[in-house]
């Protein structure tokens, strides 16, 4: 009869709407190229794979963002035409109302339209509570928060440059001035990063940026939670670590001789004047160097022993 015809091929539903024996072969297509199913720490809504997630944002030590909040401030005519002279980078300029415009302040004024930075006027008992007090003359200027490298940027800068990696490491140095002395040679004698701790260290201050000479623009500055943990890691990546410290068991001469380790991927790790290297820090380093010296000096601070140490790198990776 018409009305039991079946369509040809059609496969007949249970009563439960599930497909009666023979179907098997038509579901098994169906499932053909899915694969195996993923782990659980594969699935991206799986409970496993946010908890693998969470461990792995908690062992990143790479520093966060610092904020606006951590912008500087700096004060006075003589200091704002240097950190403009010197490339700084810059927020904007305030003018207290009735500062009197001498030389500098138009010095200051020219330097800012040169670069394209806004002059805003305030009174002065703002710019009293904006620089906390400082004697500002009228003039003030606000730093953005600097945006510190990650450690491994410092490798990844020497790889795409195609050389052996330099890196300077900081350790102690707790004077910003230091700082910016260090950036400075390390930009001027071929680096490719400095790198300080997060903690109980000078950070990139207006002072640091002043004493760079616009160094810190051009050169990356990267920080790490944890100096030792660092350092073990560049020495996973091949690299020679060495220490400056006056008792060394090498001297720098011998660190630059032809086909000696200067010659590699190298960090120099340079300590504080008066504490120098950390103990934890001086265990890590693969060798101890010292700089020869005349006379009873004991040792030169951070910027000068960098320097120098930089300076004979150099030419020894030139000759």
């Amino acid at each position: 009869m018409a009305g039991n015809s079946k369509r040809k091929g059609a496969i007949k539903k249970t009563g439960k709407g599930n497909p009666t024996a023979g179907s098997g072969g038509r579901v098994r297509r169906g499932l053909e190229g899915r694969g195996p199913t993923p782990k659980a720490k594969d699935r991206p809504y799986h409970q496993a794979h946010k908890a693998a997630k969470r461990a792995e944002r908690a062992k990143d030590t790479r520093p966060k963002r610092r904020t606006s909040s951590d912008a500087e401030w700096a004060a006075g005519r003589n200091s704002v035409v240097e950190l403009l002279q010197g490339g700084v980078p810059v927020s904007a300029i305030y003018v207290a109302e009735g500062a009197e415009r001498d030389s500098r302040m138009r010095e200051a004024f020219k330097l800012a339209a040169d670069q394209g930075l806004t002059l805003l006027e305030v009174t002065r008992n703002e710019m009293d509570r904006m620089t906390s007090g400082a004697v500002h003359q009228g003039l003030a200027v606000r730093l953005p928060a600097y945006d510190y490298a990650h450690a491994d940027d410092l490798l990844e800068r020497a790889a795409e440059a195609k050389e052996p990696a330099l890196v300077v490491a900081l350790d102690q140095v707790t004077d910003p001035r230091n700082l910016g002395a260090v950036i400075r040679s390390a930009a001027g004698f071929g680096a490719h990063g400095v790198l300080i701790p997060e903690r109980r260290a000078a950070g990139m201050t207006a002072s640091a940026w002043k004493t760079s000479a616009g160094a810190a623009a051009r050169l990356p500055v990267a920080q790490t939670v944890n100096l030792t943990r660092q350092l073990k890691a560049y020495q996973d990546a091949g690299c020679m670590v060495v220490g400056l410290a006056a008792d060394g068991d090498l001297s720098l001469p011998e660190l630059v001789a032809p086909g000696g380790l200067a010659e590699g991927p190298l960090v120099v790790v340079v300590g504080s004047e008066g504490k120098g290297l950390g103990r934890l820090v001086a265990e890590t380093c693969d060798q101890i160097v010292s700089i020869p010296m005349a006379g009873q000096l004991e040792s030169l601070n951070a910027g000068v022993a960098a320097s120098v140490a930089l300076y004979s790198i150099s030419q020894a990776r030139v000759g």
